[in-house]
């Protein structure tokens, strides 16, 4: 069995890779491997479950609610909320563990599981690692401890969860959002609901897309991750701007007044003036990642705030935040963690901050991200190939060193195996975006002979 836990829980097509079985037996684990840990020590345990609306989802949370049960853990069911509502309430409720059902942007076959530590945090390494042992040993025969009477774990809907999240998101922000008119795409998933409830009591006029989830039809055209309807929509309705969630709502991506897509870059550069305004943007510093524009560290270093690179997943970038004390990070895809008032990327949060800020300013998304210019960037991911084999090849180590030669200190190239998905991605910057595009034609032709 390899490694089931990835950049961002355990994901993979439901049914086949992540079954029932495997949900049961993964929530048995985590149950037993925290306790061993002194996470329960003393008491009753008690974990928050939650899921986006995937069909898969109805039986896969049935399996880890019954594995928690089993094992001994009482069980608040919240049902349909996104990723941060579950992490917020794991902390909010003083939960031992919480548990999301959700693979995120992905097409709707796909379903993962991710696990929360107590106050809401992503379980560490060791502790993912851990609970993978003891699930293969318990796996091929080794039997569990079983409580029995009333030693079992006792489960109950927790319908309170969608207001209280929604209290803390709008109780956060620095000011209102009255007479903004905002396009909102749900991308038919976990935060069809809560992200309008949010922006309507906040004061905004809404024009809502992509809501009414139907188990099927998430990330299905729409969302953070097809921007095409909200940029027709801000258009249509003569809106201020559009904000775009994925899946389980931890991602947030926008559009400005004119249909143009504002990414995880400008976002993050628009929020960490106004939070050094406030004086909330603690060191002057912002966390993000590799994979960040070029054109936004020049931004920053322009504007006299730090940047601090990490690996790419925002689970390196939350341990950065964490151990220096820094308010704000996040990725280009639009994974926006403000660690005052989350404890993970919150895609609600992230919007409601953004227009939060034009609201303050009177001036236009579209002016407000003009604060950093984008250098070409070209993305190419390159499915059906071995990427455990993208840092020790020989072959395409020779083929980057060629890209780089040719690109200069005008450019740069990144090739990574993704932490979600069977494939590798290929990144070119360059001060042109024909080069761009040419270098990462061929480095992706590269991967496919060198890994395919």
């Amino acid at each position: 069995m390899g490694r089931l836990f990835g950049t961002d829980g355990v994901r993979g097509v439901a049914n086949a890779d992540l079954t029932a079985e495997l949900a049961l037996g993964l929530s048995v684990a985590a149950a037993h491997v925290l306790a061993e840990a002194g996470t329960f020590a003393g008491h009753r345990a008690t974990a928050v479950v939650g899921r986006d609306p995937r069909a898969s989802g109805e039986f896969l949370e049935a399996a880890v609610v019954a594995g928690l049960a089993s094992a001994g853990v009482d069980v608040l069911r919240v049902g349909v909320l996104p990723t941060p509502a579950v992490a917020h309430l794991t902390g909010a409720l003083g939960a031992d563990l919480g548990v999301m059902l959700s693979a995120s942007h992905n097409a709707m076959p796909d379903n993962g599981i991710k696990f929360f530590a107590r106050g809401g945090h992503k379980l560490a390494d060791e502790l993912e690692d851990r609970i993978e042992s003891v699930y293969a040993e318990h796996r091929t025969g080794a039997p569990w401890d079983r409580p029995t009477g009333a030693g079992v774990g006792r489960v109950r809907d927790y319908d309170e969860g969608l207001d209280q999240y929604v209290a803390h998101l709008v109780g956060v922000l620095p000011n209102r959002l009255d007479g903004l008119k905002i396009v909102l795409d749900e991308a038919h998933g976990a935060a069809s609901r809560v992200s309008p409830e949010a922006f309507a009591r906040a004061g905004a006029e809404l024009v809502t897309i992509g809501a009414v989830p139907d188990g099927l039809n998430i990330n299905d055209g729409c969302g953070s991750t097809h921007l095409g309807l909200l940029k027709a929509a801000v258009v249509e309705h003569g809106a201020h701007l559009g904000i775009a969630h994925d899946g389980d709502a931890d991602r947030c991506l926008a559009v400005d007044h004119t249909g143009a897509e504002v990414d995880g870059d400008q976002i993050l550069a628009v929020l960490a003036l106004a939070m050094r305004e406030r004086e909330a943007l603690r060191s002057d510093t912002v966390v993000a990642t590799v994979m960040s524009n070029l054109g936004f560290k020049l931004a920053m270093e322009r504007e006299g705030i730090r940047f601090v690179q990490t690996g790419v997943g925002d689970r390196y970038v939350l341990e950065e935040m964490k151990e220096h004390g820094y308010a704000l990070g996040g990725e280009q895809s639009g994974h926006v963690i403000i660690l005052d008032h989350a404890t993970t990327g919150d895609g609600t949060l992230t919007g409601l901050m953004l227009a939060a800020r034009v609201a303050q300013t009177g001036r236009t998304l579209r002016d407000l991200a003009g604060v950093m210019e984008r250098l070409p960037q070209v993305l190419i991911n390159v499915p059906d190939v071995d990427k455990s084999r993208v840092t020790t090849s020989a072959e395409l180590a020779t083929a980057v060193s060629e890209a780089e030669r040719e690109l200069g200190s005008t450019g740069r190239v990144l090739l990574r195996s993704s932490g979600t998905e069977p494939l590798v991605r290929v990144m070119v910057e360059a001060a042109d975006i024909e080069q761009a595009r040419s270098v990462a034609g061929r480095l992706a032709d590269s991967v496919k002979s060198a890994l395919g």
